[in-house]
């Protein structure tokens, strides 16, 4: 069964830790600082393939976590990466966010995004030599991965999709026009999900789909259409089925599903359709005449056929194959490009609660990758801050001494340098740093 949605939850690898080592050596009992570097967590990667058809795996596997990057080592020995967690998906498939905000589109085979990028590893000891730091005592941590939930909705790709109302014929025309064996019955809503055909015509070649569940009210949830309308929104034609023999006048059947289409996405209303009056063998030749010209009076092209019969197909591919080719040398054209540009990310602080919340620029990154419990790698952390200008920020705001500050997850009290109380400091890891040893 064809499973065109998924609500998936993926997380990459945090990255490793940097390492604090000194280098120790026979007759060189104080060497210097060796930790290397820790390994880049895994992203997580979504990839367009033919291998797949459903999204069936990953509904039922909706958590995807990348593995972590290894830890740094002494003598400079960096962290092995993590390899990317790559999940196949069918071509068509749409990835939004929770908020439903179109992340990427993989329309064709080999077209991938990375959802979920792998946090950076970590600085050894060995890079924080500094001219003023001849033995840092501290690394970085790995930084944290990115986890978010996505949401997943495959558009069947489809040259041509077939519409109208339910038990019209769809899937026997798909059938009929294909080698596809859809489900079919004369009773509604037989097709409970939509069936793909491959047709031929010449050196044309081109796949059709038939989109059920269209009745009044289907652009709002009613019947089965809103589910399976998004499966025509790729294709370049449309084939508009009308049922010859049924109770439903001709031309109010075409407008009912016409409005349907239009109120889902107003631009569907634009493609290419040719009416199939379908079922000509039932309902006659002088019946199926006057509804044609009926059509063509209000400039629609009108063919009968009778997909079960196999009568008029000929003429239907012929058709279809010339809107189709010319929809792919249009295509083919060149389109240009759109440019994106970065947005800025200035750093903000806002009230929140009986804090203050400090964020943009990197800084939650830094704050995330520093070892909270080393004074000396926090020292560190206050100078960054403070040459990116938080410590501005917040007195712009108006924060006081002793306020509480929040970024990321991390919670401090902020104190401007040179004025944090005797009590914040760590005197015994000051009479170490004095000693030069960490």
């Amino acid at each position: 069964m064809l499973v065109d949605e998924a609500h998936i939850f993926v997380s990459s690898g945090k990255g490793g830790d940097g390492a604090v080592s000194f280098l120790k050596q026979k007759y060189q009992p104080r060497g210097g600082p060796d930790g290397g570097n820790g390994g880049n967590g895994g992203s997580v990667v979504l990839e367009a393939s033919t291998a797949v058809n459903s999204l069936a795996w990953l509904k039922n596997h909706p958590h995807q976590i990348a593995k972590a990057g290894v830890q740094g080592a002494k003598n400079n020995r960096t962290g092995a990466a993590a390899p990317d967690l790559v999940l196949q998906v069918p071509p068509g498939t749409l990835i939004k966010d929770d908020a439903g905000r179109t992340l990427a589109d993989l329309a064709s085979p080999g077209d991938r995004v990375v959802v979920a990028k792998g946090g950076r590893g970590g600085r050894g000891n060995a890079k924080f030599i500094a001219s003023n730091r001849r033995a840092p005592g501290f690394g970085e941590l790995g930084e944290p991965g990115d986890e978010k939930w996505l949401r997943l909705e495959l558009q069947m790709i489809a040259d041509v999709a077939i519409i109208g109302l339910p038990n019209v014929g769809k899937s026997t025309l798909v059938g009929a026009l294909s080698e596809a064996r859809p489900k079919v019955a004369d009773y509604p809503f037989t097709t409970l999900e939509p069936s793909l055909g491959v047709v031929s015509h010449g050196d044309t070649v081109f796949t059709v789909c038939d989109v059920p569940g269209l009745i009044e009210g289907a652009s709002e949830g009613k019947g089965l259409g809103l589910k399976f309308l998004r499966h025509a929104m790729r294709s370049s034609a449309f084939v508009h089925v009308i049922d010859l023999a049924a109770d439903v006048e001709p031309l109010a059947a075409f407008d009912t599903v016409a409005e349907e289409l239009k109120q889902f996405r107003e631009d569907l209303a634009e493609r290419p359709v040719i009416v199939a009056l379908n079922k000509v063998d039932v309902a006659g030749q002088d019946t199926a005449g006057r509804v044609r010209e009926a059509f063509i009076a209000r400039g629609v092209e009108a063919l009968t056929i009778s997909a079960s019969e196999g009568t008029g197909l000929n003429e239907l591919r012929k058709r279809l194959a010339l809107l189709v080719s010319e929809w792919r040398i249009e295509r083919a054209r060149p389109q240009g490009f759109e440019l994106f540009k970065t947005t800025p990310n200035p750093i903000t602080v806002e009230r929140e609660d009986n804090a203050w919340r400090v964020s943009g620029g990197s800084i939650v990154r830094w704050v995330a990758m520093t070892d909270l419990n080393n004074a000396e790698a926090v020292a560190y952390l206050q100078n960054r801050l403070d040459r990116a200008g938080v410590e501005a920020a917040l007195a712009k705001a108006g924060a006081e001494h002793g306020d509480e500050v929040r970024i990321g997850k991390s919670v401090f009290s902020w104190w401007p340098k040179g004025s944090a109380p005797l009590e914040a400091y760590d005197i015994d890891r000051e009479t170490k740093l004095k000693k030069g040893r960490p």
